[in-house]
């Protein structure tokens, strides 16, 4: 056996392999004799059929799959050895006319090489990263909110403008018929407002869909209808008046505190306040975080200069699924991963640089970490630690979980590195703020 490489240019290649009677001969007359001792054809003893008919039957199909094998075992060796790192997987290039019984066997195969290229973390333009705060506004709206959850709620003769009104929605077109309920004050405009304020139980009001709320995402759980028909919907529902209420907010008092913190840790309201404020930033961090990692992608691609083999990959994309995919097609999905492509060799260069990995120990703490979070969300604060393990290798063994956990746990290391490596310009803004500026 011989194996040539030509390099077509800095990015494409073609290996050559050649090979001879006496790479696959030995393993090919190993098989044919195998398949006689089994052979049953009438007329002839077992294992006593000629070796001719043997041949004749099977000895082609055994040599092409001999030789196949012979040919990933060893391009896949030579790509190891030689520590070519490649693009998608190597080409065959197809021969019109291939003698399998010519003495030498050539087969050739095209290869799209991955590009040398640097990453430049330092930029003159510097990726904006925001530091979401929670505003004085924010606070007093969620304590109002906690007031209300936990407040004493009283029946009302008519509705007044701080009421919760119970009803059913109907609207006979659009199979409408839902029972809910809505603060008075949470209508939009004092045109809507005026239509509720003074009715009584039994009252049945004329309601316009289009800007009932300033949020129209309540008509989705009001309503009953999907989220796609909310921004689009402009109807008239009649709507019953079943209930109205007030509620009266909750003092802010130790009765109030030990309900929301049984361990005690908030026992006054400039520490409720604080803990709301704390818990609220930490989540905002959340989504700042993943923004900055959004825009650092963003950033590296735009600025990190390389080719690509697009001839090859394209080739490669129109073989590559359980579909063959016609040239434009191919080109069409080109185009569409491209961003994403370009993103994972950078990504990768920079893992493999700075030595950024992760191994099965590592991978299983940020498991149970994961797990815990969510336990905590349903109430169990201190989950045993053999629970923790137990779960964990379940999610684990689950390839799919795995891989997203994987993924996660490596945005956050990759974060970790970019916070430590680059340089951001910083901007502080309301939660309002950011969801405006950032997505539109």
């Amino acid at each position: 056996m011989n194996i040539t490489r030509e390099n077509i240019d800095a990015l494409n290649a073609v290996v050559k392999i050649d090979i001879v009677a006496e790479d696959y001969q030995e393993k090919v007359n190993k098989l044919l004799t195998d398949y006689r001792k089994k052979a049953d054809v009438p007329g002839f003893r077992k294992g006593q059929v000629p070796m001719g008919m043997i041949k004749k039957q099977h000895g082609r199909s055994i040599l092409m799959d001999e030789v196949n094998k012979l040919l990933q075992q060893s391009l896949n060796n030579y790509l190891a050895t030689q520590k070519l790192e490649i693009l998608g997987n190597p080409l065959p290039r197809l021969q019109e006319t291939f003698n399998w019984d010519a003495e030498m066997l050539s087969f050739e195969f095209e290869l799209g090489l991955i590009p040398e290229f640097t990453v430049a973390l330092k930029s003159k333009n510097k990726v904006k990263e925001y530091k979401i705060v929670a505003t004085e506004e924010l606070l007093d709206e969620e304590i109002k909110n906690i007031q209300l959850r936990y407040g004493k709620v009283s029946s009302l003769e008519e509705a007044v403008v701080n009421a919760n009104v119970t009803g059913t929605f109907v609207n006979e077109a659009k199979e409408i018929n839902k029972k809910g309920t809505f603060l008075v004050s949470d209508l939009n405009g004092k045109k809507n407002e005026k239509k509720v304020i003074g009715a009584k139980v039994g009252d049945v009001i004329a309601l316009d869909t289009k800007k009932l709320f300033e949020d129209a995402h309540r008509l989705e759980h009001l309503l009953g209808v999907t989220h796609e028909e909310i921004h689009d919907l402009d109807i008239t529902v009649s709507f019953t008046v079943e209930e109205i209420t007030e509620t009266a907010p909750a003092d802010l008092d130790k009765e109030l505190f030990s309900k929301l913190f049984a361990d005690g840790s908030v026992s006054t309201a400039t520490e409720l306040r604080n803990k709301i404020k704390e818990d609220a930033e930490n989540q905002f961090k959340q989504q700042g975080d993943q923004q900055l990692l959004n825009a650092v992608t963003e950033h590296l691609v735009e600025n990190t200069k390389f080719d690509l083999p697009a001839v090859f990959l394209k080739k490669w994309l129109a073989t590559a699924g359980e579909k063959p995919l016609t040239a434009d097609e191919a080109t069409e999905e080109f185009n569409k991963s491209e961003k994403s492509l370009r993103y994972q060799l950078i990504e990768g260069k920079i893992m493999k640089e700075n030595n950024i990995k992760i191994d099965h120990a590592e991978l299983g703490t940020y498991a149970k970490g994961f797990i815990r979070t969510q336990m905590a969300q349903f109430g169990n604060m201190n989950p045993e630690e053999k629970e923790l393990n137990e779960i964990a290798g379940r999610v684990l063994q689950n390839k799919e979980e795995a891989q997203k956990l994987q993924a996660q746990l490596i945005s956050q290391k990759l974060l970790t590195f970019y916070k430590e490596n680059m340089s951001f310009k910083t901007k502080e803004l309301s939660y309002q703020e950011f969801t405006k500026e950032v997505y539109k």
